[in-house]
């Protein structure tokens, strides 16, 4: 597994389109040989009203790797933008990676098809590049027609809601998983928020192996050990949250004095390399082998965030990046699903 880096700095040449930017956009090779670009566009926390828009927009822009899940709740509208765009002559669908994700509540095996053929409706896809297992978390079934996407509660109209799990095995839900590739209608299967021992276990009776494992990394959280592992593997490792600490504000699970666009460090080799601190963290994410998948709605950074390939940071800038490390991870179910969902829900100790 390499990360091809060619220089997407260079302007297109007159009449190019936006298929042609991407040809110079780096690619992370998988295990069987398909090309996941190494920078995408996430979808989460991205309001439903706005989000056909900004797929559209990130098309535009040269985006071809989109990362979306049942759980954000805007597929429709992501498809809405993807339909758009393939209309309107940006794309083809080939020239796209959608990634999707199996909320927590589908785990069962007779109900991952119909999760995952939810969301291609939704998506207006007949396949999925990548499918996910979005949590190693289990929750009891909720009909699509009751409520969706479901959510975090069972029965959020109760006097103290909460969650309830129940016992589905990984390897139960990965069985069906598996099933999903050999019926077409997905390319790819992985997880996310695994940790090495989750995986180490999954890898003894997987038939088809992960492709990707997608967690939170950023320099607050290098996670090292894990990408190494995943590395060893020939696992692909994407980046979610590349930038730190910013999603999180508004869901107060992080405070402005965390924040890596401010940190002194980063600040200092922006300067130096004349990039805004943004492109630093997802160079730093890039240059470590991972791909990254950043967060916005706003066309300017859509663009900024790709124009990192035509620079390098400097082994003692990366040195010095990774040593901010303290393990701060924002997206704990451990931490949240208490504070939020009224249940103790520990995933990574």
């Amino acid at each position: 597994m390499f990360t091809n880096f060619i220089d997407a700095s260079q302007e297109s040449p007159p009449g190019a389109s936006a298929t042609d930017t991407t040809q110079m956009t780096p690619t992370i090779t998988l295990e069987n040989g398909a090309q996941l670009p190494a920078v995408g566009l996430g979808f989460w926390k991205v309001d439903r009203p706005v989000a056909a828009d900004v797929a559209l927009q990130a098309i535009q822009a040269g985006y071809r790797h989109l990362d979306c899940a049942c759980d954000y709740g805007n597929e429709a509208e992501v498809g809405q933008g993807i339909q758009r765009a393939i209309s309107e002559g940006v794309c083809k669908r080939d020239d796209l990676w959608v990634t999707s994700k199996l909320w927590n509540t589908y785990h069962a095996a007779e109900h991952v098809q119909a999760a995952c053929e939810k969301s291609l409706s939704d998506l207006g896809l007949k396949q999925l590049d990548l499918y996910l297992i979005h949590f190693p978390i289990a929750q009891k079934f909720v009909p699509f027609e009751h409520r969706y996407p479901p959510g975090w509660f069972f029965d959020p109209s109760t006097e103290k809601p909460h969650m309830i799990e129940v016992k589905v095995s990984i390897q139960e839900t990965w069985r069906a998983m598996e099933k999903l590739v050999d019926d077409g209608l997905v390319k790819q299967i992985g997880i996310c928020n695994f940790g090495t021992s989750l995986l180490r276990d999954l890898l003894t009776y997987a038939k088809i192996r992960p492709a990707v494992l997608q967690v939170e990394s950023h320099p607050f959280l290098v996670q090292a050990k894990l990408l190494r592992y995943c590395q060893q593997e020939d696992i692909a490792f994407t980046a979610f949250s590349p930038l730190g600490a910013a999603s999180y504000y508004s869901l107060g699970m992080a405070s402005h004095s965390e924040s890596l666009l401010d940190n002194p460090i980063i600040q200092c080799i922006s300067l130096e390399k004349g990039k805004s601190a943004a492109q630093i963290l997802l160079r730093w994410g890039i240059q470590r082998g991972t791909s990254v998948i950043p967060k916005t709605s706003n066309t300017e950074r859509m663009t900024e965030n790709l124009h990192i390939f035509d620079f390098e940071l400097s082994q003692a800038d990366m040195d010095a990046i990774s040593e901010l490390d303290r393990g701060r991870r924002f997206n704990d179910p451990g931490v949240f699903c208490e504070a939020a969902f009224n249940t103790f829900c520990p995933i990574y100790e």
